[in-house]
């Protein structure tokens, strides 16, 4: 397998959230261009295995939700040190760490190695890239520059072409329609994302909920790490019909949470416990938003992501959190790095 990173591309200052949002196409627009292909077949595979942390790990499970009744060989996305017991040579391991020095990711890479997988990464730098060129494996560059919860669009680009082409499924067409949609429908993006923030800017010092089928669970989560990382807040999913059969007692009066329903038509049983559980929470006056998505496709996947990472940008902005920073994930880094100092001497 040929060695196929590009180079790396510099950028003088950090890129802010609000900048990322307004050139979100740039992201597609750069994948689009530099995309290689991997020459894999899925016949070559028992299983393919998507491994990633926080920012860099969402779309891996967004790409499997996607890939759930498309895909002839099972997916699994990995979000911790440890591959299964399985992997194997007749795996295929696809991992993303933008910094490319994420400790879990490089983990996995060792271990897909010792396993004699084969393996695709992506990265902007750091040792992971620096491994895979010195062990010929290929590495997808994205620049760097970006806070890595910013850079979905090139991870769940990359991923859809690197998986659509294992499968001979065509990604690329809509990957092209949201590249030059996009622009053109930003103000009304915004526009969306501002009413969603004001129907809950009463009450933004509240937990959220986000309840979501199976369609659009990881879009969920996604959201949910946004409102977490950018605007400091507690945020929850809970996945339906499985919270149905117990999360559901415990709605009872009205809760101190705010709750937003993030679903599509696919299933109309599913519907209709949305259905239900909104007029529950209501009648209790609670603060419900329904977010309904009729469609389920790649396209409506990444407009919703992008309407809900301004939501949690204009959050972020009405608290006063600082959106650039993230103390305490950088303080657990730290605790981390002198442990192994510590360990390292005895």
């Amino acid at each position: 397998m040929a060695y196929f990173c590009l180079p790396k591309v510099v950028r003088i200052a950090m890129i802010t959230h609000e900048s990322s949002l307004e050139n979100f196409s740039e992201q597609l627009e750069f994948v689009l261009s530099q995309y290689t292909s991997h020459g894999l077949k899925s016949s070559a595979f028992d299983h393919v295995i998507l491994g990633g942390l926080g920012g860099s790990g969402i779309g891996a499970s967004i790409a499997k939700s996607w890939m759930f009744d498309k895909a002839n060989l099972p997916i699994v996305a990995i979000n911790d040190y440890d591959l299964p017991a399985f992997v194997g040579q007749r795996s295929l391991v696809i991992l993303n760490s933008y910094s490319g020095n994420t400790e879990e990711t490089l983990n996995l890479f060792q271990q897909a190695k010792a396993a004699k997988a084969s393996i695709v990464c992506m990265a902007s730098g750091g040792e992971l890239k620096e491994q895979c060129q010195q062990e010929g494996i290929p590495c997808y560059a994205i620049p760097d520059g970006y806070q890595p919860r910013m850079t979905i669009g090139f991870g769940l680009s990359y991923l859809l072409l690197m998986l659509g082409e294992l499968f001979d499924q065509d990604h690329r067409s809509a990957l092209e329609d949201i590249k030059n949609d996009f622009p053109q429908k930003r103000d009304r993006q915004k526009d969306s994302a501002q009413q969603i923030f004001k129907f809950f800017s009463s009450q933004l010092g509240k937990k959220f909920v986000i309840l979501a089928d199976r369609y659009y669970a990881e879009v969920a989560v996604r959201f949910a790490q946004q409102l977490n990382e950018n605007a400091k807040l507690e945020a929850f999913v809970q996945i339906i019909p499985e919270a149905n059969h117990n999360v559901l007692e415990s709605y009872t009066d009205k809760l101190d949470t705010n709750f937003i329903m993030l679903y599509s038509e696919q299933n109309q049983r599913v519907a209709a416990r949305f259905d239900f559980l909104i007029s529950h929470l209501e009648m209790e006056n609670n603060k419900v938003l329904p977010l309904v998505v009729p469609d389920y496709d790649v396209y409506s996947i990444f407009d919703i992501i992008y309407r809900l990472d301004w939501v949690s940008v204009y959050m972020a902005n009405e608290l006063g959190a600082p959106l650039m920073e993230v103390p305490i994930i950088t303080n657990l880094k730290e605790f981390l790095s002198n442990l192994e100092i510590i360990e390292g001497e005895e």
